[in-house]
């Protein structure tokens, strides 16, 4: 049985679902399994660490990641490739 994720790992979740193409929240919301108001939290901290930015189209939010974003996806791959984790 699986345990719960780590709040980074929540995170990373977020950043990777991003970066995969969702950008309205409530698309990431069900793809990351997260609810809203966690959420919105997490996407504030995450513009308030210039890892993703907010777009408002048309009355409508979508969040894109940065470059700073991709960049910290892609050390936490390189880590996860370092460490097996059983």
């Amino acid at each position: 049985m699986a345990g719960r994720r780590s709040r980074l790992k929540i995170y990373i979740d977020v950043l990777r679902t991003i970066r995969g193409g969702e950008k309205i929240p409530t698309r990431i919301m069900f793809r990351t399994n997260v609810s809203w108001v966690p959420l919105m939290k997490m996407l504030e901290s995450l513009i308030s660490q210039g890892l993703v930015r907010r777009e408002e189209e048309s009355k409508r939010r979508r969040y894109v990641i940065t470059e700073k974003g991709k960049k910290a996806l892609t050390y936490f791959d390189e880590v996860a490739r370092l460490i097996e984790v059983e």
